[in-house]
């Protein structure tokens, strides 16, 4: 048997995280048994979808690694609606599923509960199909329907406590779980490798594959992903748009990597590790049932150390949608004619020690690229204490009279500067950090200087001194 898993994600809006991690867990399973990786749209619901959504997927999948030509597809559902409806119709004849008219109102009103689901009234009336008349599948009344996971052992779910459901609606059109079996009949998926919020609906769907006379597949649920108060992640609530996280800047190697620990783990007390070896340890059956919770501040970690990771010149090209903008990042502040590219590839080694994301490129080296800084107000405050005016007088006319323009001249300049008016460095440079970057935190001050030039670094402290007045 050649093992084929499919990714069956609906074009609806943005690419949840959720999902990209049950994507990498097929395309992993896939590669590690010889298989195939299959990847259907689920674009029946023609209201909701829209066709960039299923360009979204598809750059979203080639992003994590994914990539386009060496998967099976994408098929979309909606061509697949003969199939859907054939099938609805064999179900029919064999007596495995029947039509019914009873309103919610209806089934309320014979129950007295509107929280006891469908009570079987249409079961036995005989009614042809016809219009408003939804065909729902005759689940058994007795025995059990057990579920074989991977990753949960046995789910059973006693047959009475299973309503007869509907497969498809009063226009004759299927629904999800009709849809949703026969297409991964049509497409011989073997493995089902899913989020655990499906669980509930695989007993019905496993009895619609034996209804269907077919072997259903094997069942592999994996933890739902939550937030820090243990809630499912929400597209309404939380931070969950995969293309949200490469657009600040994280890097995808970072982001595969995370999002494979959401439930599993490498061996050893490890965590950043080589996809190579992710790709040869990772097993199923070793899958946490329990929820995995999706901490950002802990993505954001890994990010930084694959940041400093990369070698400087791929560091560079990593930064430069940031530097000139794209169709998805905003441009930065300064015009494209303004940019550096040596000045840039001159601090670059000191930027990547300090951000985490590579959106943060831009404040750390924006003042290098700008006629003037872009003064952080809270930052003046600070940093523009009494005695400020003096020491960047001070300063100034300290550089001004230095011969070599160079980071460690520069520092033992203002060093001694600040001594005369009993300061450590740290203090001392803190208004001339504010003068010529416009912040109190950044790139390493001294280095910045050399790079920025003699003229415009004695320009923006004769500028801020005037400022003070």
């Amino acid at each position: 048997m050649t093992v084929r898993v499919r990714f069956a994600p609906s074009p609806t809006g943005m690419f949840h995280v959720g999902g990209a991690r049950s994507a990498l867990q097929n395309w992993i399973y896939a590669k590690q048994q010889g298989g195939v990786f299959v990847l259907r749209i689920e674009d029946t619901d023609a209201a909701r979808n829209k066709p960039e959504w299923t360009e979204g997927i598809l750059s979203a999948l080639d992003w994590i690694g994914i990539e386009r030509d060496s998967y099976e597809g994408p098929y979309f559902q909606s061509q697949y609606a003969g199939e859907h409806r054939a099938a609805a119709a064999r179900l029919h004849e064999s007596g495995r599923a029947y039509y019914c008219d009873c309103t919610r109102d209806a089934v309320q009103a014979r129950t007295g509960s509107q929280y006891q689901g469908y009570d079987g009234f249409c079961r036995d009336r005989g009614l042809p199909a016809g219009e408003g008349r939804a065909l729902r599948f005759r689940t058994p009344d007795e025995g059990a329907t057990v579920v074989v996971d991977l990753i949960r052992g046995e789910p059973t779910f006693e047959n009475k406590l299973i309503e007869d459901f509907v497969i498809a609606r009063g226009d004759g059109s299927p629904v999800f779980l009709l849809a949703n079996v026969v297409d991964d009949m049509t497409m011989g998926i073997t493995h089902v490798i899913r989020a655990e919020e499906h669980l509930p609906n695989t007993p019905k769907q496993q009895l619609l594959w034996d209804a269907l006379g077919v072997k259903p597949p094997i069942w592999a649920h994996v933890p739902v992903v939550v937030n820090e108060k243990r809630q499912k992640l929400s597209k309404r609530r939380d931070k969950v748009a995969l293309e949200a996280f490469r657009d600040e800047g994280y890097l995808a190697a970072a982001m595969r990597n995370y999002l494979m620990l959401l439930g599993w783990a490498p061996s050893g007390d490890r965590e950043i590790v080589p996809w190579s070896v992710i790709e040869e340890e990772f097993r199923l059956d070793e899958v946490n049932p329990s929820p995995a919770f999706f901490d950002e501040k802990k993505l954001r970690a890994f990010n930084g150390e694959y940041i400093r990771a990369l070698p400087v010149e791929e560091f560079v090209d990593a930064c430069r949608p940031w530097l000139t903008g794209t169709g998805t990042i905003a441009p930065p502040p300064w015009q494209p004619e303004e940019f550096d590219a040596d000045a840039f590839a001159a601090v670059a080694p000191l930027a990547q020690t300090r951000i985490a994301v590579l959106s943060e490129i831009v404040p750390n080296v924006d003042f290098l690229f700008l006629a003037a800084p872009l003064i952080d107000e809270a930052a003046w405050t600070k940093a523009m204490k009494e005695g400020s005016a003096e020491l960047l007088d001070a300063a100034t006319a300290a550089f001004e009279a230095v011969e070599s323009w160079d980071a460690e001249t520069l520092k033992s300049t203002m060093e001694a500067v600040g001594a005369e008016r009993g300061l450590k460095l740290g203090k001392a440079q803190a208004p001339v950090r504010v003068a010529v970057t416009g912040r109190t935190v950044g790139l390493p001050l001294f280095e910045s200087l050399e790079v920025l030039g003699r003229e415009r670094a004695l320009s923006r402290l004769r500028a801020a001194r005037v400022r003070l007045v």
